[in-house]
Order: C-alpha cells, then sequence, then structure tokens
C-alpha cells in the first residue's frame, strides 16, 4: 500500500468514526436532557471539596488534518509556496483541574513546499520543491480559557490553549531545478551516500489553540490549530542562513473519549459555579445547615442568660445572690449591698470643752475635727489654773500590749496639743489604759469607733 491509499484510508475511517460518534451523541444528548433535572441531586453528584477522584480524568483522542510549511503568526520561510498535506495523530490525556490539564501527543505526516511563486528564491538556493515525513511526541499543558454553558448544567463548549515541548524525527526530501533529488529516508542522491535512510532529531514546541464541542459524557469533537517550531534550519532540507528556524502549522479535527466508570462525570466538562449552586441546594446540606443555626440559637440563648440582670445592679441573676436590690444601690460582686461604716464625729456636738477625743483605727493621729473641742479645753484650763488628767483609750483589735501603747499614744498627742497651745505642763498628767474601760459594744464597728478616745478627768 503506497502512501497516498494510506491517506485516504484514514481519513475515509476518521470520517466513518466521527459519523457513528455524532450519532451516539445525540441520543445520549436526548436521554441527558430528561434525566439533569433528577440526578443533579443525588448522592453521585460531586461535592465541591470532594477531591479528583469523584471525577473522570484520562482520556484518548484521535485527530487528522491538514500540514503545511508556513504558520498562522507569520515568519519567514525556505520555499514560498505551501502545499497541504495531510497529517494525523493520536493523544493521551489527563485533566488535573477543571481548566488544566497534561498531554501528551503522537503525530506524523508530511510537510510539503516549493518555490514556484518566487524564481529568486529558485535561482538563490537552486531548490524547487521539498517534501519532509515526520513523526513526533510531545507533552504540553492544555489550558482551557473560555467555555459556553447552557442552562449552567454541564460546559457544552471549551475553548482552550496549549504549550509544550518534544521531539520530532523527520526525513527531508529535496528537488533542486537541475532534477537532482536528495532523499534522506535512503534513496539515491543522499547527503551521505550510504543508502540508508537517515533520520533527523530535533527539538521541538508546540504551541496552539482550539475549540472542543462536548457531544456526550463519554465523546467530544476537537478543533485546533498548532504551529510547531523546529531547533534546527533543516526540517525542509534547505539551510537557508544561521540562525533561521524552521516551523509548520497542523489545522485538525479530533474526536476525544473520556476513560472511566460512567457513574462518574468528566472533570473537564463539570461547571464548578453549577456545582456549586446545586451544592448549595442540596436537602441534605440544608438539613445540616438548619441544624447548625438551632445550635448557634442555642447558644445565643445561653449567652443572653447569662447575661441577664433583672435587678439592674450590674450582676448577672446566675451569680445573683441578693436578687431584687432597689436602683442605684452599691453592690458587691455578689449582688449584695454594700453597708459602709458611719463616721459617729461628723454626729459629735459643737466643740464643748472636756469632750471626748475621737481618733483613727490604730492611729494616735489627732483629726482636724477635734481642734475645736482642744481649743476650749486649752482656754480653760489656761483660765483656771486648774489641772487635768488625760486618759488615753484603745478598741479591742490586736493584742493588749499594742493598744496599751496606743492609748499612751493618743494621750501625748492630746497633751502636746495643749502644751503648745499654752496650757502648763505640769498641770497636764496622761495616762493609759488600753482597751480597759470600754464606753461601748466592742462587738460592732459602732462600738469600736466610740472606743477609740481620749477622755479628761479634771483634778
Amino acid at each position: 500500500m503506497n502512501y497516498s491509499t494510506l491517506k485516504k484510508t484514514v481519513a475515509l475511517s476518521f470520517a466513518s468514526l466521527m459519523v457513528v460518534s455524532m450519532v451516539n451523541a445525540q441520543t445520549d444528548s436526548t436521554a441527558t436532557t430528561t434525566t439533569a433535572t433528577t440526578t443533579s441531586s443525588e448522592t453521585t453528584t460531586p461535592k465541591v471539596f470532594g477531591g479528583l477522584g469523584q471525577y473522570k480524568k484520562f482520556s484518548i483522542g484521535v485527530n487528522v488534518g491538514a500540514t503545511s510549511p508556513s504558520v498562522a503568526t507569520g515568519g519567514s520561510n525556505d520555499f514560498t509556496h505551501n502545499k497541504v498535506q495531510l497529517g494525523y495523530g493520536i493523544s493521551f490525556r489527563e485533566q488535573l483541574a477543571h481548566s488544566f490539564g497534561l498531554q501528551l501527543d503522537l503525530r506524523g505526516g508530511k510537510v510539503a513546499g516549493d518555490n514556484s511563486k518566487d524564481n529568486g528564491y529558485e535561482s538563490l538556493y537552486s531548490a524547487s520543491e521539498f517534501e519532509t515525513k515526520f513523526w513526533s511526541g510531545t507533552l504540553s499543558g492544555v489550558v482551557n480559557v473560555a467555555t459556553i454553558d447552557f442552562l449552567r448544567r454541564k460546559n457544552s463548549v471549551n475553548f482552550f490553549v496549549t504549550a509544550g515541548a518534544g521531539l520530532a524525527l523527520y526525513t527531508p526530501k529535496v528537488t533542486y531545478k537541475n532534477g537532482t533529488v536528495v532523499d534522506w529516508d535512503g534513496h539515491a542522491g543522499e547527503p551521505d551516500g550510504t543508502g540508508t535512510s537517515k533520520f533527523v532529531k530535533e527539538l521541538i514546541i508546540p504551541v496552539g489553540a482550539g475549540v472542543k464541542f462536548r457531544l456526550s459524557d463519554a465523546v467530544a469533537l476537537n478543533l485546533g490549530y498548532t504551529e510547531t517550531f523546529v531547533d534546527g534550519d533543516n526540517f525542509d532540507g534547505v539551510k537557508r542562513g544561521y540562525p533561521t528556524k524552521d516551523k509548520y502549522g497542523y489545522g485538525y479535527a479530533g474526536l476525544e473519549f473520556t476513560l472511566g466508570s460512567k457513574s462518574k462525570p468528566s472533570l473537564e466538562w463539570v461547571n464548578p459555579v453549577a456545582l456549586m449552586y446545586d451544592e448549595l441546594y442540596d436537602a441534605a446540606l440544608r438539613q445540616e445547615v438548619e441544624a447548625l443555626k438551632g445550635r448557634v440559637t442555642n447558644v445565643e440563648n445561653a449567652v443572653n442568660d447569662l447575661k441577664k440582670d433583672s435587678d439592674g445592679d450590674g450582676v448577672a441573676d446566675q451569680f445573683d445572690k441578693c436578687p431584687g436590690t432597689a436602683a442605684g444601690s452599691v453592690v458587691d460582686g455578689s449582688g449584695c449591698v454594700i453597708v459602709f461604716p458611719k463616721d459617729t464625729t461628723a454626729a459629735a456636738p459643737a466643740a464643748t470643752a472636756y469632750s471626748n477625743i475621737q481618733f483613727e483605727f490604730d492611729s494616735s493621729v489627732l483629726r482636724t475635727s477635734s481642734y475645736p473641742v482642744l481649743d476650749a479645753t486649752s482656754a480653760d484650763l489656761r483660765s483656771s489654773g486648774k489641772a487635768v488628767e488625760v486618759d488615753g483609750y484603745a478598741s479591742s483589735e490586736g493584742t493588749a500590749a499594742h493598744n496599751m501603747s496606743l492609748s499612751k499614744d493618743r494621750a501625748n498627742s492630746v497633751k502636746t496639743y495643749l502644751v503648745n497651745s499654752g496650757v502648763d505642763a505640769k498641770k497636764v498628767k496622761v495616762k493609759g489604759y488600753g482597751e480597759t474601760n470600754p464606753i461601748a459594744d466592742n462587738s460592732t464597728e459602732e462600738g469600736r469607733v466610740l472606743n477609740r478616745r481620749v477622755q479628761f478627768k479634771q483634778k
């Protein structure tokens, strides 16, 4: 079978496969339409954060198309006229995310061109035409850059771009204007003269774009175009001049078949927005949300109970040991009213000579409120020339010895004030009696306040 016959056979086989797949896709599409609304909430529906294991990720594709020695983005070429030739390929892809996958492409075919439209090139390079057979293997990233979906259920059309790198094996055949043919595939006139095939191996960089149509859950139609840049200038058998590089284009149509369980959707065609929408309105999820709301409500009620303060005293009811306190009351941490001791000196009569002199707890320092009484007593002693005994006392807090010393200090404080005001020191006698002879009950604060005193005894 010659190459022309093989080319026709491949083209017819591919066309037949496309027709059969499109017929099956129509049947599957009809079935999907009738069940889409009923299967969107089944337990087999993927979850937003369910992981890659819930999808089909692997696919295999076949494609056929046309090649040319020039590319759509332009650039110089050694041959000015393109001869469209047959290209074909097979691909294996793993989808790693909704919008990204890795694809292995194995391709073959011919690329041909001539200089029939430019005599200048023909005379310069003495080459009138070329034909190169090639085989290549490349690994590329495939990125879905845009999509069209209908009724928000599944993506129906994806637009993608590809880029990668790989290796090409090729054998150029160049025909010169004088009729000489240089064929690197083991024919007469080859450069090394050995009569054996010589394959050139070069690094290639494929860059492409295309559109993919979803025919069914398992089949898609691909239309694409790839520009392949060769890291060398002998792909067409002619070296125009360093450092120019050869390139060729490949436009193709193909079918892609997703592999895996029918119960799983294809990762590439899942619409993430529709998936999130379905999960949001999933009955089980809504029940969980309602249950969560109930738990939150219980917590809020418990917090409100903790903050409840019926009597407004600043202490929550759960910690208030004295509920129902009057508004404006000063309370302690347990909500009970604080009772402050009364200052009995505030109720003492106006300055009267020889009245008792009161002192603060554990203090022998005279109060300023005692000065009027002391002044009146001093005036009477100076005018009458009388003698007086100053007796000091203490309340029952502390030891007896301490209280005895404190009572003497209090008596001496009174004597010092009288002497400083002009009373003869010989007329003032000081005695301390400690906590003896109380004039009030030492078991109450009011009584202890009265017992902290100095009394006068006239001679």
